[in-house]
């Protein structure tokens, strides 16, 4: 059985939904009210997009009343995982963020956690009983309406493990790598390279698990035109542009999941879960 937490996000098909209510009381607490109307030895997956700390809380909530209905298995999917890019300390005084989400979750000694893309393999070191579901599904499809003859392009060398893997699965898609620079105190990007010399007209796909103001890519996309690129496609399994889009006009195309949320715009295709 399923409980869908947000309304608006239901990846698995056909299976038979929990009812529910869920408020926010006037002092800002989460709060939920669930129908007892299904038997409690069954498995109960959740499902929720963690985009606050207030979905964070609601997801406990809900754990807990669930708890005191007597369930016995409850499995977890997010998608997207909140603070995953917060991996590592840079420099001192700041959090370890991503532990601080996996450490609230495991306390509530899930059956199994499932997450979409992790950003590193920080996040299921962390987290018990997880299982990261792999982009290679979401990347085919993406090939499947821009066609194959392309090149799959590595961001950075955190994503070349992982774009490596991507590639495989396709059957050897080429892979053209490249890295920039981060400033650990500002945030400022420089010294994006292209390890090609010319890539003659092909069309690029750049993968990467996130794209937030969308920097990277632009950087990268100047980049792969001064040697001689093609079409410049995105696709990226977490989108949040929280610059909106007109900064990655770039593109030709860019491509994204309902992970975090669901888009309305043309300049978007959005490739949703059907589990």
């Amino acid at each position: 059985m399923i409980l869908n937490l947000d309304p608006k996000f239901a990846p698995f098909q056909n299976q038979e939904e929990i009812k529910f209510q869920s408020f926010t009381f006037s002092g800002g607490e989460p709060h939920i009210k669930i129908v007892p109307d299904f038997d409690t030895n069954r498995k109960i997956t959740i499902t929720h997009r963690l985009n606050s700390f207030n979905d964070l809380g609601l997801l406990c909530v809900t754990v807990d009343a669930l708890r005191r209905m007597d369930v016995k298995i409850i499995e977890l999917f997010i998608p997207y995982f909140p603070a995953a890019r917060q991996d590592r300390v840079m420099i001192p005084g700041e959090p370890l963020s991503v532990k601080v989400y996996a450490d609230i979750i495991n306390a509530m000694q899930l059956n199994k956690v499932f997450v979409f893309d992790a950003h590193s393999e920080v996040t299921p070191a962390l987290l018990n009983n997880s299982t990261v579901i792999p982009n290679y599904a979401f990347i085919k499809e993406v090939l499947n309406k821009i066609g194959q003859n392309v090149k799959l392009i590595s961001p950075d060398g955190g994503a070349l493990k992982k774009i490596y893997k991507v590639s495989e699965f396709l059957g050897g898609v080429e892979v053209v790598e490249c890295s920039k620079s981060r400033d650990v105190k500002t945030g400022k990007l420089s010294g994006f390279k292209v390890y090609e010399d010319d890539l003659q007209g092909m069309d690029c796909l750049i993968v990467d698990d996130i794209c937030d103001g969308g920097g990277t890519f632009v950087g990268l996309a100047e980049e792969l035109k001064k040697k001689n690129a093609g079409k410049l496609y995105l696709a990226v399994s977490h989108g949040i542009f929280n610059k909106g889009f007109e900064v990655l006009d770039c593109f030709d195309k860019i491509f994204t999941t309902n992970s975090f949320k669901d888009f309305d715009d043309q300049r978007v295709e959005v490739v949703k879960f059907e589990l």
